[in-house]
């Protein structure tokens, strides 16, 4: 790293979906951005294969002794997918396994002092869990991988204008509420005011949503939220954090002066992104010491291999990033610049 700017590893997802192609995309379209170097990880043969879609593209591989330097497009190699099983298209558990391997490889990227932060290209859950792996996602991913407790890291998706970090993910909703406490919801709180700020709000103002309707109405649809969600709310406000609800989601979303918002599970906070930032959304892990971010979309078999793919959502998740590593850094309400 450089006092010029920020690095960015960029990791490819799963070889045989767009990622490939998009993260090649992605680190020509910012190549020569001030303040702003991305090294792509993953294997060379992979990204040397659609970076041959554009032959002005040079590929520069780094090593740990010599680091990234000026010109081209950094290439830090992962060997990881045999050649066999290099399939755009289709769904291979060697897909899944590598898909892991170059996050593993990131990682140690950003511990060794040569990447500030990490920007995930789209993996498939399918091919990781065929592989033998627990995959429900990049934030249990990062959990394991950095030693930290799950329930201590949390996704954000930024996009539409909304910033909203979600108590629980991708599992059953059955026993995402069965495992919500005022303890989870406090820690999901915390690490909404520090994503915050890391994104250049100075003092953020966040609500919490409730869990049933109208936050319970008092009681008259369920006392989860007295339970749960209101003494959470309590516990933040003595700590010093502005924080508001519970309050009903449909109701607090309109809310202009709120800088961030706590979902209690999956669609409760994606389906208002998603419909608002369409697939722009980034989509932040946060909690692990490790700046990781991946983004809104999946990575679409049916067009892998094409030279079809959008590289625009990686762009923003890799600008986004990329200012969140600078604490005054202006974000937009999308995520650029």
């Amino acid at each position: 790293m450089s006092e010029a700017g920020k690095t960015i590893a960029l990791t490819i997802g799963d070889p045989n979906g767009i990622g490939p192609e998009i993260a090649v995309k992605a680190a020509a379209a910012l190549a020569g951005t001030a303040g702003l170097r991305v090294i792509l990880v993953g294997d060379e043969y992979i990204i040397r294969h659609y970076a041959e879609y554009r032959p002005n593209i040079r590929l520069r591989p780094i090593t740990e002794a010599g680091g990234p330097d000026r010109g081209g497009i950094f290439v830090y190699p992962v060997d990881a997918l045999p050649f066999a099983s290099f399939k755009p298209g289709n769904i291979e558990p060697a897909a899944g396994r590598a898909t892991v391997a170059y996050v593993g490889a990131a990682i140690d990227l950003v511990r060794k002092g040569l990447a500030d932060a990490i920007v995930g290209c789209p993996h498939n859950e399918t091919a990781v869990n065929a592989a033998g792996i627990a995959f429900s996602g990049y934030p249990g991913l990062i959990a394991r991988l950095t030693g930290t407790p799950e329930d201590k890291v949390f996704m954000m998706l930024v996009g539409g204008g909304l910033r909203i970090l979600h108590a629980t993910l991708h599992e059953r909703l059955h026993h995402a509420l069965s495992r919500l406490t005022p303890e989870l919801i406090e820690e999901a709180g915390l690490a909404c005011v520090r994503t915050l700020q890391s994104l250049g709000v100075a003092n953020p103002r966040i609500g919490i949503f409730g869990i049933n309707p109208h936050a319970g109405e008092n009681g008259l649809f369920g006392d989860d939220d007295e339970r749960i969600t209101r003494p959470a709310v309590a516990r933040l406000r003595a700590g010093g954090v502005s924080a508001e609800g519970p309050t009903g989601a449909d109701i607090v979303l309109g809310r202009k002066d709120i800088d961030g918002f706590v979902a209690i599970y999956h669609d409760q906070g994606h389906i208002p992104v998603k419909l608002l930032a369409g697939r722009n959304a980034s989509a932040l892990s946060v909690g692990s010491g490790i700046l990781f971010s991946s983004v809104g979309h999946g990575s679409a078999f049916d067009i892998a291999g094409k030279d079809l793919a959008d590289p625009s959502a990686v762009v923003r998740t890799l600008r986004l990033v990329g200012n969140a590593a600078h604490p005054t850094a202006e974000i937009g309400p999308e995520g650029a610049a």
